[in-house]
């Protein structure tokens, strides 16, 4: 019989680990190596809902010993860090965060209770005692710090909390879960690179760490979030560039992880990437250098005050736009109901397998895009179209979008709708609708641009821009479900769905919290930020940055260059260690979808088997003591990168609670027969 495992040598919750393992202020060394139940590449929110899984469903006689393991901070892990910047936001509500379950999630595991981020906050405020680990845990959150009651006291359903906060709430989630019992937590900082099987032991597992340390386990679980990317050839050129000529070049990654001191103060700075790190890098740069913002007549309406030692930002990428604000309802939005892409509609085309989404699905999209646009005219803004009927759509327009091409659609608004600012193109949705503009062109399109944005943000229930991102943030989750029910094409999957349709996506419907595109606003109106325009390019010329746009005639030479790209978490490129040992020893592979014609579709991120997520090598061999859930697995997994919502399924503990019944199955399988 298998052996009982020993008990690994604890690392102290308040200690940090260098690369040759000491623990800071504190004299305790953990050990090299460790035998153990489990370890948990990767220490946030799904690592957190994993140990919730096992102390929901039962450990054995004994606790289990469990190893997680994290670059920055178990509990926390990457992206919500607790000693990062207060003004790195969520991008998400307060109201839609949660490691809990409850009936909404299929999953065969038992519905625990417990309080989400809204309800945590107002016990923080309230000064409810929380919910301790015992000693014999192994791990706690440690002191509260200074700064959370201050923060909490701000949160309501529909406010962006800070990501450190909410950090704060996951690793408090963790020892509450760990004072149920079951589990003995071991929190490591470093950085796994392999996973290997145990010496003469078909039944273990060996996890081994950068600095040499090593961990022996019957099971494994790789819990990573967004795994970010090797440095591209483009991007190594720009390196050695601004090395050669003396130049500031701050590359694409994670804001929390790039020294921003590096950055100019007073100075031109081009900025490529108008995404969800934009934002942050924005914030960073101006508040975070002592600006101030000034409301006028709403929250909203703000004047920048500079500090001095902010630079000027001018701001570009392919698209040319900034990510769409979230709006401002005083409360959660309401939901958007479609009229043409309706669920019974999603429910027909399920149910036709292997379509081309560009073909046989977005057009039906476009038309509802487009009647989400005109239903708001004609409901608050009736003058712009005249044939509108008490604030309705005429049902022989009704029809006419319902039954036009892609191509048409265009040309019917344009019929219908009197006043040219409120014309839409649904090709260009994320772009400016005006190409190839003179610098006095692109001037007046960026004054209408400020407009609509405000009044997204200000008046979202009169705006026909903020019913598009709804009718998106709608769309895009019912197409996430033709792709699980088979009915795209796998290319179409990865060309269209996981390609131009994705990109859009994000831009309509997982833009920034309303106060960070106010912020954004204010900042253009004061000649902070400058938008370049679509088509954005930078090279290196005569040692300097030269940036130029679609804006005709305009150039700009700098002495610095910010790349805000955002990784997407494609395991293809990921400079994450541990998945580049398995890939490229073939202990993994990448995902891959086979057409009814034959044709194979590669997917970028790792294959699992489709029931139990077990980990898949390059002949197609599952490892059943490796279990990925996630975004690194996401292909598998849709809906995995998204967190936990209360009352929504979630994939994410539905993962978690799958990884859990074969984490304790596996570990039973050690234990010795009583």
């Amino acid at each position: 019989m298998t052996p009982p495992l020993p008990n690994p040598t604890p690392l102290p919750a308040d200690s940090t680990v260098t690369a040759d393992s000491t623990v800071i202020a504190d004299s305790t060394v953990i050990a090299e190596s460790a035998v153990v139940d489990l370890v948990i590449v990767g220490g946030g929110p799904r690592a957190v809902s994993v140990i919730e899984r096992l102390t929901a469903r039962g450990t054995p006689e004994r606790p289990l010993r469990v190893v997680v393991v994290d670059r920055f901070e178990v509990g926390a892990g990457a992206t919500w860090r607790t000693d990062q910047s207060p003004q790195l936001l969520n991008n998400t509500y307060s109201a839609h965060t949660t490691i809990y379950p409850d009936d909404s999630t299929p999953m065969d595991g038992p519905v625990t209770p417990g309080p989400d981020l809204v309800v945590w906050a107002r016990d923080v405020v309230a000064g409810t005692p929380r919910t301790t680990a015992p000693s014999s845990a192994g791990w706690s959150a440690g002191p509260r710090p200074d700064w959370v009651a201050d923060e909490a006291e701000l949160v309501q359903p529909w406010s962006y909390p800070t990501r450190r906060l909410q950090g704060v709430y996951f690793r408090e989630q963790l020892e509450a879960v760990l004072a149920r019992g079951g589990v003995e937590l071991t929190a490591v900082v470093g950085t796994v690179v392999d996973i290997e099987p145990a010496d003469g032991a078909k039944s273990a597992r060996v996890v081994r760490l950068a600095d040499g340390r090593a961990y022996t386990a019957p099971a494994v679980v790789l819990a990573q979030g967004m795994v970010q990317a090797q440095r591209s050839r483009e991007t190594a050129e720009r390196v050695a560039a601004a090395e050669d000529h003396g130049l500031v070049y701050v590359e694409p990654g994670m804001p929390a992880e790039r020294d921003w001191d590096v950055v100019p103060a007073g100075e031109d700075v081009v900025v490529a990437g108008l995404g969800a790190n934009f934002f942050d890098v924005v914030a960073l740069l101006t508040a975070g250098r002592g600006g101030r913002f000034v409301a006028g007549d709403s929250p909203f309406d703000l004047t920048y005050l500079p500090s001095g030692r902010e630079p000027r930002l001018l701001v570009g990428s392919r698209r040319g736009l900034p990510y769409r604000s979230k709006s401002w309802y005083g409360g959660l939005p309401p939901r958007y109901t479609p009229r043409l892409a309706t669920r019974e509609w999603f429910a027909a085309a399920a149910a036709v397998p292997d379509q081309d989404f560009t073909r046989d699905v977005w057009p039906q999209l476009a038309r509802e895009l487009v009647v989400a646009h005109l239903g708001v005219l004609a409901r608050h803004h009736p003058a712009t179209i005249p044939t509108a009927e008490d604030g309705e759509l005429p049902a022989a327009l009704l029809a006419r979008v319902a039954a036009a091409d892609v191509t048409e659609l265009a040309g019917i608004v344009r019929d219908v709708v009197v006043d040219p600012t409120r014309h839409l193109d649904v090709t260009r949705l994320d772009r400016p609708d005006v190409r190839l503009p003179s610098p006095e062109q692109w001037r007046a399109w960026t004054e209408r641009w400020l407009a609509a944005e405000h009044e997204s943000i200000t008046r979202p229930l009169a705006s026909p821009r903020a019913e598009v991102n709804r009718a998106m943030a709608v769309l895009r989750g019912q197409v996430a479900g033709l792709v699980r029910a088979g009915a795209i094409h796998p290319a179409s999957g990865v060309r269209d769905v996981n390609g131009w349709f994705g990109t859009l996506g994000l831009a309509l419907a997982s833009g920034p919290p309303p106060k960070r595109t106010a912020q954004l606003l204010a900042l253009v109106r004061a000649g902070v930020v400058e938008l370049l325009g679509e088509g954005l390019a930078v090279t290196v010329e005569r040692g300097r940055f030269v940036a130029r746009s679609q804006v005709i005639g305009r150039e700009h030479r700098t002495r610095a260059f910010v790349e805000t790209r955002m990784s997407k978490g494609h395991v293809d490129v990921t400079d994450d260690p541990l998945l580049r040992s398995l890939l490229d020893s073939g202990r993994a592979r990448l995902h891959a979808r086979s057409g009814p014609d034959g044709s194979v579709a590669a997917a970028r991120t790792i294959d699992v088997t489709p029931e139990d997520f077990h980990l898949l090598d390059a002949a197609g061999r599952p490892d059943p003591r490796v279990v990925v859930i996630g975004i690194p697995a996401g292909d598998v997994q849709p809906g995995s990168a998204i967190g936990a919502t209360p009352g929504v399924p979630s994939p994410l503990i539905a993962g978690a609670d799958r990884a859990a019944a074969q984490v304790l199955a596996l570990t039973r399988e050690a234990l010795p027969v009583a």
